[in-house]
């Protein structure tokens, strides 16, 4: 067994693995089922068995001096023993640091870690990344072979390794990933196509997919039409204030209207005159997310905040969930964010000052990196709109790095203070849009996020180099279990990215709780005449919605 073992493996390297093994078990940002725990310790196992077959290449390289055998195997022996004991430490603590994170979020804590489950699955990933690996370096043994009797060895070996991962690139990214991708697209089509039952066609001709209205109804999209259904009413309204109220205003474009979008951004704009848009007091310019969904809690509080005065408009851009989208779309959410933009902002500035909306944006995830790519600086300055609300922005956003990366000295990554906070504000569970040293500016950005949000907080350095947000004071929400390790902690993050979406509560995580946007749309657009008591009873409200 011994012999089979030194034979197809490397000892150094499952050695090093096995570390990588137990640091994977500790806690990241979201809680992780036994699956994805697998998953991220199968990963972190043939990561660690990479460094140490690499560390081992790179040592017989530099002809170093090699301990006796003897020695080797005690050394093993010692260092087996010391990781498999902190193995044995780490799947007895795994269980307790998922229910810590999960009570930091006010789930169940009865959560309990797997070890066989998790074992199995780590292995089986493990094998699996092991064979694609010596099946690259079979093929590229091959591949030089056949060129050394035409090139020297050397430029053999480096023409072999570039052939190599031109072909496993074209193999897996060309084909492999772009078939997923199609087959994903095509389903999320159909899926989004479909009429539910339970929602009825709009018959007031002034709602948006009426039998009036320029936007068909079939047209509209599953997610299109929810958003046009769902929202408040005066009635609904009325219950919270003694002001007149007014049934808020929602557009939405489908993809199925047109294959263009700036047949899209027009079909928009002619349906926000229609319906009169333009004549309420506040215009929100929502990019949604890749599906096209817009979250319900973000846009129904600045509704109840404004009496059902203010008018909602959005262009769905994509079928397929915003990881999905951002791989297979590129740019293209931007480009309809931004024909949108251009159209609406176009007319609205063709208004007269003193009877036009005041104009926002607003984004979340996918929906805030494209919003922010709507519009440039430069084309805006002479006559600006009034602000932006982005939420949950990910890591690739650019205005939110460079904002980030520039914070005033001493203020946290996690909840930055931008400058003098005229124009720039963050805000987390704990507000932050009010507190600043100077007053808003009339152009306004704020930032909605949270510390536990790893569409916010990944960043590709986060394999190699501890992020200050890990450094400094941790958020409300972030594990004091969490710990950073080379390697290991991106792959932990990077597997939050991409599983977390909804296995948290509202509140934490990428799932953001109506009662933030609440606090958040009130400092941003300072609606008139709320007594606090009455905002207090509005916040209870949001907040009761969530947890029902």
């Amino acid at each position: 067994m011994q012999q089979m073992l030194k034979r197809y493996f490397s000892t150094t390297g499952l050695l090093i693995g096995t570390l990588f093994f137990a640091m994977s078990m500790s806690p990241t940002l979201i809680p992780r089922p036994d699956t994805i725990q697998g998953i991220i310790s199968g990963l972190a196992l043939a990561s660690g068995y990479g460094v140490g077959v690499f560390s081992i290449w790179l040592w017989k390289s530099f002809e170093l001096p090699q301990p006796a055998e003897k020695s080797q195997i005690r050394l093993q022996i010692i260092s087996g023993s010391f990781f498999l004991l902190i193995t044995i430490i780490s799947l007895w603590r795994a269980s307790i640091w998922q229910n810590s994170l999960r009570e930091l979020m006010g789930m169940e804590t009865d959560a309990f870690v797997q070890p066989v489950v998790v074992g199995l699955i780590a292995v089986a990933v493990f094998l699996a990344v092991l064979f694609l690996g010596r099946l690259f370096l079979i093929t590229k043994q091959f591949l030089a072979r056949k060129m050394e009797p035409y090139v020297p060895p050397r430029v053999s070996l480096v023409l072999g390794l570039v052939t190599t991962f031109t072909l496993f690139w074209l193999i897996f990214n060309g084909f492999l990933v772009s078939q997923l991708l199609r087959i994903a697209d095509s389903t999320y089509q159909q899926v989004d196509a479909l009429i539910e039952p339970d929602i009825e066609q709009p018959a007031n001709p002034m709602k948006t997919g009426s039998r009036e209205s320029i936007l068909s109804w079939e047209e509209m999209g599953r997610q299109g039409r929810r958003f046009l259904t769902e929202g408040p009413r005066a009635s609904d309204l009325q219950v919270f204030t003694d002001s007149a109220t007014m049934d808020p205003i929602r557009v939405y474009v489908g993809m199925h209207a047109s294959e263009d979008f700036d047949e899209r951004a027009d079909l928009a704009l002619q349906e926000l005159i229609r319906v009169g848009a333009f004549e309420r007091s506040v215009l929100i310019l929502i990019t949604p997310t890749g599906t096209g969904w817009i979250d319900p809690g973000a846009i129904e509080p600045a509704e109840y905040l404004h009496r059902g005065d203010i008018a909602s408009v959005a262009a769905q851009y994509s079928y397929l969930p915003s990881p999905l989208s951002l791989l297979s779309e590129g740019d293209y959410g931007s480009g309809m964010a931004r024909a949108l933009f251009q159209k609406v902002y176009s007319y609205w500035t063709g208004l007269p000052h003193d009877a036009r909306p005041k104009l926002y944006l607003h984004g979340l995830s996918l929906g805030a990196l494209n919003s922010d790519h709507s519009f440039d600086l430069y084309d805006i300055i002479e006559d600006p709109f009034h602000g932006v609300l982005w939420v949950g922005p990910p890591f690739r956003k650019t205005t939110w790095i460079n904002i980030t990366a520039n914070r005033n000295p001493g203020s946290l990554q996690r909840l930055p203070e931008f400058r003098d906070g005229s124009v720039v504000r963050f805000a987390n569970q704990d507000g932050g849009l009010k507190s600043a040293a100077s007053e808003w500016g009339s152009f306004r950005i704020a930032y909605l996020q949270y510390a536990s949000d790893p569409i916010t907080f990944f960043n590709p350095r986060i394999f190699t180099r501890e992020p200050d947000w890990m450094q400094e004071p941790r958020g409300p929400d972030v594990s004091p279990y969490l710990r950073w390790y080379p390697i290991v902690t991106g792959l932990q993050v990077a597997a939050d990215l991409l599983t977390g979406i909804g296995n948290t509560p509202p509140g934490y995580g990428h799932e953001y709780a109506a009662e933030h946007y609440f606090n958040s749309w009130l400092a941003l657009t300072e609606p008139r005449d709320w007594s606090e008591e009455e905002l207090n009873i509005l916040r209870d409200y949001f907040r009761e919605k969530r947890d029902r």
